[in-house]
Parts: structure tokens; sequence; C-alpha cells
């Protein structure tokens, strides 16, 4: 290191093996990082000896010139070393998890997980809570009253051991460089890098040790890839880097322009879970999830007919084991769910078809009636959301309602009507409206 950089990284000159402003021009130069740079730069960021703005000119050389297939691959491993490797090769039954990019009304973690694990297959699904836009699946349980979603390595392995899924915060442990990165991204304008998104998702995902796993990734005006294109290289990257590492990886593209379901907000999205799991619930949410549940038995070795795993969500075989996953973490499956204090409504102001339905809108406007955070350590009112009562294609009436805005809150009505000003528009009677699919690609 240069005697500026050591003195900037609190490290003294000399006694490290790479130069951090050297590793910096590597990149800004757009020339490939070598492995053992890599390994280097994310173990002594870590452990503290490289500075934020170090790291952060880095992510950014990152971000305008991008990365090379070996170079992402390093990087994840890096990453993934950088912390502790679980290993449940002794539970005696394959793993599969899914990870979602996000999006608005992405409750399909809930029924998954369950549904899987009543094939015998475990489900070790690590999960994350909301930012801005778009919902957490840790925010969405913890409207349960009594769940927790903190666990030791040992309750998760026991819980798979007993329930067969388990949804959970990572532990300290896990990729502790993705933590410290990811913090950063976010407020240095570097989140939106396909190298960076998908080193940070795969990182977690290989460390956690499930031996399969499916990307629902999300495309459209509520997701953080708006076009297909991007979407689709970013999952040839993830699968790349799951295939690398010896997990059987597939993707999907799924579509995120109109919310998922009929509901966006944590206590709301709970309820509407349930519903699928008790065998009704949206018609978009039952195609996904049973979509995504036929992708995880495949990949894990168990494959299952589609029509099979309909059927254990509509005979109560995928509710049981919700209900044992759920007591399993202290929650009470059987607790009524929070209620918003206040609830208004926007109206059809005439007959006609919904033409669109835009889910950035309906999701800004959850967030800013509660449902969601701008800082991750800001707290989350769980009652509050957005209530769907049509969806693009549904014949509405005048004066009927279209949302239900909840919250416990009311002065932050005018804010969330703000943000659904033009993310609905409506169609003259007997005018058809042509929605995406909700998959829209595999890769694999």
């Amino acid at each position: 290191m240069t005697d500026l950089a050591a003195t900037a990284a609190g490290a003294p000159a000399g006694a490290e093996p790479f130069d951090t402003v050297d590793v910096i021009r590597t990149k800004r130069d757009k020339q490939h990082l070598s492995p053992g740079q890599i390994d280097w730069v994310i173990d002594a960021y870590t452990r503290g000896l490289v500075a934020e703005e170090q790291m952060a000119a880095l992510n950014m050389a990152i971000f305008l010139n991008g990365m090379s297939r070996a170079e992402i691959e390093r990087w994840t491993t890096a990453m993934i070393n950088s912390g502790e490797r679980l290993d449940y090769s002794g539970l005696g039954m394959p793993t599969a998890d899914k990870h979602s990019t996000g999006g608005v009304g992405d409750k399909i973690t809930l029924p998954l997980a369950p549904l899987v694990a009543s094939f015998g297959v475990a489900v070790p699904q690590l999960s994350g809570r909301g930012l801005g836009h778009t919902g957490g699946t840790l925010d969405k349980l913890e409207a349960i009253p009594g769940w927790r979603a903190h666990l030791t390595n040992e309750e998760v392995f026991a819980q798979l051991q007993g329930v067969g899924a388990v949804i959970c915060a990572a532990g300290p442990g896990l990729a502790p460089a993705d933590k410290k990165l990811y913090a950063l991204r976010d407020v240095t304008s570097t989140v939106e890098s396909i190298p960076l998104i998908a080193s940070s998702i795969m990182s977690k995902k290989i460390a956690e040790g499930t031996g399969a796993l499916v990307l629902d990734v999300k495309v459209g005006s509520g997701a953080f890839m708006k076009d297909l294109a991007m979407a689709g290289e970013l999952a040839r990257t993830v699968v790349d880097l799951g295939t690398d590492a010896g997990v059987k990886t597939v993707a999907l593209l799924t579509d995120m322009d109109a919310p998922l379901g009929l509901t966006a907000g944590n206590a709301l999205e709970v309820r509407e879970s349930v519903e699928v799991l008790a065998g009704g619930g949206p018609k978009d949410v039952i195609e996904l999830t049973v979509a995504l549940a036929v992708e995880m038995l495949a990949a894990a070795g168990r494959p299952v007919d589609p029509d099979r795993v309909l059927a254990a969500l509509q005979d109560g075989q995928a509710m049981d084991t919700w209900r044992a996953m759920i007591s399993a973490q202290g929650g009470d499956p059987d607790a009524p769910l929070p209620v918003a204090k206040h609830r208004e409504q926007v109206l059809a102001p005439r007959d006609g078809v919904l033409a669109r339905l835009d889910a950035y809108g309906v999701g800004v406007a959850a967030w800013r009636l509660g449902a969601g955070r701008a800082r991750k350590e800001d707290p989350v009112q769980f009652a509050a959301g957005i209530e769907m009562h049509a969806k693009p294609g549904d014949q509405v009436v005048g004066g009927q309602p279209l949302l239900t805005l909840h919250t416990d809150t009311p002065e932050r009505f005018d804010r969330a009507y703000e943000a659904l000003e033009g993310a609905w528009a409506l169609a003259e009677d007997g005018q058809k409206v042509v929605r995406r699919p909700v998959v829209l690609d595999r890769l694999h």
C-alpha cells in the first residue's frame, strides 16, 4: 500500500500485499482484477483496512465498467469466504431455496416454503426486510403475534428436521462482506450493477448451503429491473454463478408491471397468503406459487406434477406445514392480524375496464402509508398498505372502490394519493386489455 492509503486504512505501510489505490485504478482503467486482488480487497474491506470511500470508488468503477464472468465468480467466492458456510448434508433430505429480486405484493415466499416442504424437500429460506417501495418477507411475518425472525444455526437445523421449512433472517456470520457492501452501494448510487447484484444474491445463497436454488427475477415498473433484456442478463449471471458453485440453479423471469395479488402491505399480505394456503386467493399468486414450487422440487430431485402441487394448496397439506412453521418460531397462526385504525377508498369514476394498475405507484403509496421504510432502522406499520379490488382486465363499476388505503396515521393519506396519481387507468367498456403472462421466461 502507499503510505497515504495505508494511513487511511489504519495499517502500517507495507503490511498488506496489495495497494487499494492500484486495485481501484485497475478497474477504473477497464482492466480485469486478478483473483488475488479480489480476494484481498474483499477481505481487507471486511476487516476495516480498506476505507469506505475507497470501496465506494471501486464499486463505481465496477458499476461503470462491469466485470467478466471469472471476476464475478471470484468476487462472489471472496464474499462467501468472508464468513461461515452452513451445511445441511446431515438433514437426510434434499434442500431447495427461492430468491426474489423484489416487487410489490410479492408474498410468494409465505405459501411457497411450506408448500415445497410438504413434499419432503427442506426449505432453508433466509429472507430480508423491505426498503423503499418493495416489501420484505420478514416484515410481513413479524405482523404475526409472537413470530421471531432471528434463529441460531442450531435452531434452523432443528426446525428443518422437524417441520421441513424455516423463514428467518440471515445470521451475522453469513457473508459479512456483503452486508457492508450492500449498505455502501445503497448510499453511493451503485445498486444497479448486475455484477454487484448477482454476487450479493449468490454469496448469501451459496453460503446458506442449499442444494438447489430458484431465482424469481421480477421485470416491470415495480421491479428493480424494468427492462426484459437487463433482467435476462441478471438471470443468466446468477444461474451461471450457481452452476459454477455446484448448486442446481434455475431462474424465472416474472411480471411486475402490476402488483402481485390484491394486497400490498405486511398484515394484508399475510392474510392473503393464508387464503392461498386455504385453497383460495388471487389467481396470479396461486399460479406463480405453483410454478416456483414445481421448479424447486425438480431442482431438488423430487419432481412433482403441477396438478399435484396445486392440490396440496387446496387440500390443506401445505397449510399444515405453514401452521407448524409459524408455531415453531413462536408465532400464533390463529391470532388476529393487526388492522389499520384508518381507511380511505379510491372509487371508480365510471363504468369501464381497469386497463392499468402500476406496481411502482401502488408500492410507493403503500410505503408512504407506513408499510415500508426509507432507512433500514425505521419501523414499519404492520397494518398499513393497500387493498386492490380489481386487476387489469377486470370490469369495474362507477362508484365502487378500486383501492382501499390502510394506515394508523391519517396524515399519510395525502402523500399516498400523490403516489397514485396516474398509477391507474380505465378503458372503455368492452375494450380488451391484454396482460403479460405471470411467467415471462425460464433460464437454466
